[in-house]
């Protein structure tokens, strides 16, 4: 764990501790936001899409390639509580998610291994199929307890509680089943290929590299 890292921990425990949170759920380096905050960052001009015009379109190595609207998702609603993590270092802990589980949308084909997620406006991130199946990811519309805002993803965002938040794409568009994996947006400039917050995989490049990065990217990164 480098110098930074250890510095944040350290300071995002004893803020934890102060805000009532265990701080063992707390991954390396991150820190919790001041209660209520969700800090808002996005790549480039934010899409605007009406709910009523939303869909989702799945294809790629699917038995079938599908278009779902929001009006034949929300009989599938679930509600799933839990902690989302950015590569930024914050933590946002105990948020309350609506939507349909991406597994319950997808029939891969048995040559389907990763996804590429596709978002209005350009972005993409990609993720191991596997990834995808685990019960608490979803397409999500709502976040505790209202309408997902615009300025978080919406109408529809992905959600991904066990990576970073950038695997989360904003403003989702389509889901691509691959027979092999492929880089989005992010992971071709310089963020890890899987994004696990627990074993903080934030970055493939060198650290100073990367810095580099994020100072230019500053305000224009996609959790």
């Amino acid at each position: 764990m480098s110098l930074t890292s250890r510095a944040y921990g350290e300071r995002g425990r004893r803020r934890a501790i102060k805000q009532g949170i265990d701080p063992e759920r707390l991954p390396p380096g991150q820190s919790p936001t001041a209660p209520g905050k969700w800090p808002v960052l996005t790549v480039g001009a934010a899409p605007v899409v009406a709910a009523e015009d939303w869909k989702l379109f799945v294809y790629g190595e699917v038995a079938e390639s599908t278009a779902f609207t929001l009006a034949d998702l929300r009989p599938r609603a679930v509600e799933h509580t839990c902690d989302i993590h950015c590569v930024t270092r914050w933590s946002r802990f105990d948020m309350r998610w609506e939507g349909a589980r991406v597994r319950d949308l997808l029939e891969p084909t048995p040559r389907a291994s990763h996804a590429l997620v596709h978002s209005y406006g350009g972005y993409s991130t990609n993720l191991p199929l596997e990834a995808l199946l685990d019960d608490d990811v979803l397409v999500a519309w709502a976040a505790d307890g209202e309408p997902l805002a615009h300025e978080h993803g919406g109408p529809v965002r992905l959600l991904v509680p066990k990576r970073y938040f950038w695997k989360s794409a904003k403003y989702l568009q389509a889901i691509e089943l691959l027979d092999h994996d492929e880089p989005g947006f992010w992971e071709r400039n310089g963020y890890h290929n899987d994004g696990d917050p627990w074993l903080e995989e934030r970055t493939n490049r060198d650290p100073f590299a990367f810095r580099a990065l994020r100072r230019q990217a500053r305000g224009v990164s996609q959790p």
